[in-house]
């Protein structure tokens, strides 16, 4: 039966052959311009004993350095280093065995040094015309039909704007053509990367685009380069006024760390500015190995795993190593849609789907039993405050009295933990919305401390809350409704001009819920505590909508108006993530504070729960209101009359 060589092997073969040819043929060129014409007349034994020898022991240094392994189309900066000590190596090697063999008396002794030169030139020289001929940088050096590629302007002069100015030069299709830089940073204006010119300073932006344009290269589109973090929001609002101004779009090249940043052909490719951008949020530091320790080979059940923020809860623990993924919700067509997604990203990552009510307590504890999670994130919740405003029954019994199920049903079937995702609206609540989450925090702390002082009587369930603020592109956020009313050529309507809500990205807000709990969950001194995600400064919603309008190409208040609605009932100007009362400490995970709010009994509350789970069911929405003032004393209603009365003010 044939056993056909691996192509891998062949490969390697035809190299090592190349490179001792190439060994040989340098080592009689050096000879040839040392001793020129006696080359065969008085040097012709010298020539002959050495050059199998220089052979072998290139072949030798060569085999030992790797160098069959390299692959020439991508070869570089490392190859050449492996080069270079490959064939300093083989010459050192050869003239001491010359030495041993007739003290290299034929040899003259400036031969081994020119033959280094010489094989430098022989091993490396095809390797990188090979790589040049490839990527179509040689046809570039004659290529000067580039008049059909879209003109653009870099803003960065570093190493993304070397990456994508390679990428436009060694693709031939490339759709666009750079044609010169700004840098940000105004530390190498005046010179060149690749040959295009670095013109100037972001403080030189206008003369530059006027310059490009008397010039006949009018830039189209001004592309950000930086890909190693994110650009400072400052500069983004700068450049989208400048751009907007001039009537160019703005892009930026994606992050190193972003895996889909080529499209289907893998060519590098440019995507818009989003407003994610301009929230410029700083990467904190995860801690990876705590975040796999604390779901790797887990039973993990998501509820609300229909949603945006379950969604992306079931994708990256997918990716942290669980064992099985629970999916439950009570919406059978978001559930199958988040299932399919995560089957499609994790094939071989065990998985099943529920359709379960968090309000059915029997249809709960039916799902623990049938799957005994040995972790447990509770996302289901009803969020968006004017709907749970008009019908408070339906909002307490999914966010308190569902959240109460799953905690209850994490106790009875011994959960390892139970994280609730909460919401900063639960602080100083003005919504029915908010003020039910409230209880469901103050329901799963009590749970917590319970746990604590059972703490010596073997394992006990831990609840651990998890308060941020809006996350942006989720199912309740603002952004969705400006894309919709953008694409209809508005008006974007915002409630109040001096509104302002905490936002961070769908990811961030995620990776933050899992790196905060694998932290709390080890810590004994954070037990009946509540984490609260450091979510920076709270956005003004005008400034948002109005920055959204310029990332579309278009003027605020000339192409797309911004309407003023007024504040719905159940809403307020800001936010808070903590309340005055509240100790908060910093935690040594980056990006977490911990709040030690005021604790409540478990008995009082599980028996005040009861009876608004009564009223609630019985759809007594005056006794359900009257008892969840009650129980969250810092439930008010805010005078939403006198607020929205300042907008007549504020702009008349």
């Amino acid at each position: 039966m044939n056993n056909p060589i691996p192509i891998r092997w062949r490969r390697a073969s035809v190299v090592l052959v190349h490179d001792l040819i190439m060994a040989a043929i340098a080592f009689t060129v050096a000879f040839y311009l040392r001793v020129a014409d006696d080359l065969f007349s008085q040097f012709q034994g010298g020539l002959l004993l050495g050059t199998p020898i220089f052979v072998a022991v290139c072949g030798l240094s060569f085999y030992a350095f790797g160098m069959y392994r390299g692959v020439w189309r991508y070869a570089s900066l490392p190859d050449l280093v492996a080069i270079t000590k490959a064939v300093t190596t083989a010459v050192l090697v050869f003239v001491g065995v010359a030495f041993l063999i007739n003290r290299v008396d034929d040899i003259p002794r400036s031969v081994p040094i020119i033959a280094w030169f010489v094989l430098m030139a022989c091993i490396g020289g095809p390797r990188f015309a090979y790589r040049l001929i490839k990527d179509g940088s040689m046809a570039a050096l004659w290529d000067h039909d580039k008049g059909d590629r879209i003109p653009v302007l870099l803003i960065g002069a570093r190493d993304g704007a070397e990456l994508f100015i390679r990428a436009m030069i060694n693709d031939r299709e490339a759709p666009y053509r750079v044609v010169g830089i700004i840098d940000d940073r105004n530390r190498r204006v005046g010179r060149d990367i690749l040959g295009v010119p670095v013109m100037g300073s972001l403080e030189d932006f206008d003369s530059v685009v006027s310059s490009l344009s008397n010039q006949g290269n009018k830039p189209q589109r001004l592309i950000l380069t930086q890909i190693n973090g994110p650009i400072a929001p400052e500069v983004v609002r700068e450049l989208l006024d400048k751009a907007t101004a001039v009537g160019l779009t703005i892009s930026r090249l994606p992050s190193l760390t972003d895996f889909r940043k080529a499209n289907d052909d893998g060519r590098l490719e440019p995507r818009p500015i989003d407003i994610a951008d301009l929230l410029g949020r700083p990467q904190k530091a995860l801690d990876r190995k705590a975040m796999a320790e604390l779901v790797a080979g887990k039973t993990v059940l998501i509820t609300g795993a229909g949603g945006s923020i379950g969604g992306e809860l079931a994708h990256q623990l997918a990716g942290l190593g669980a064992a099985e993924l629970v999916l439950a919700d009570q919406a059978e067509y978001l559930l199958y849609e988040t299932g399919l997604s995560v089957r499609e990203n994790h094939p071989d990552l065990p998985q099943r789907s529920f359709i379960c009510d968090v309000r059915d307590r029997d249809r709960v504890f039916n799902l623990f039993e049938t799957v005994k999670p040995a972790l447990v994130f509770h996302a289901a919740a009803l969020k968006h405050v004017p709907v749970v405003e008009l019908q408070p029954c339906e909002g307490i019994l999914t966010n308190a009295i569902g959240t109460r199920n799953v905690a209850d049903a994490a106790n009875a079937f011994a959960a390892e933990a139970m994280v609730l995702i909460s919401t900063d609206k639960a602080v100083h609540p003005s919504s029915v919305m908010g003020a039910s989450k409230r209880l469901a925090e103050t329901y799963c702390q009590a749970l917590d401390l319970e746990a604590a002082a059972k703490s010596g009587h073997g394992p006990a369930t831990r609840f651990v809350t998890v308060r941020f603020g809006n996350v942006l592109g989720s199912t309740g956020s603002v952004v969705p409704l400006f894309t919709r009313q953008l694409k209809n050529g508005g008006p974007l309507t915002v409630t109040h001009p001096d509104a302002t809500r905490y936002f961070m990205t769908l990811r961030e807000a995620v990776e933050l819920v899992i790196h905060a709990s694998a932290h709390s969950i080890q810590s004994k001194a954070e037990q009946g505590k509540i984490l609260v995600l450091d979510m920076g400064e709270p956005v003004r919603i005008d400034d948002l909508a109005r920055q959204m309008i310029r990332l579309a190409g278009l003027q605020p208040d000339i192409d797309i108006r911004v309407a003023y609605t007024g504040l719905r009932p159940g809403e307020k100007l800001t936010e808070e993530l903590l309340y005055e009362s509240e100790p908060v400490d910093r935690t040594s995970a980056d990006g977490v504070l911990v709040a030690n709010p005021q604790a409540a009994n478990l008995m009082l509350i599980s028996k005040s729960l009861d009876e608004i789970e009564q009223q609630a069911r019985e759809m007594d929405e005056a006794g359900t209101l009257k008892a969840l003032n009650r129980l969250v004393p810092t439930y008010k209603t805010p005078d939403i009359a006198a607020t929205n009365a300042t907008i007549t003010k504020l702009h008349s």
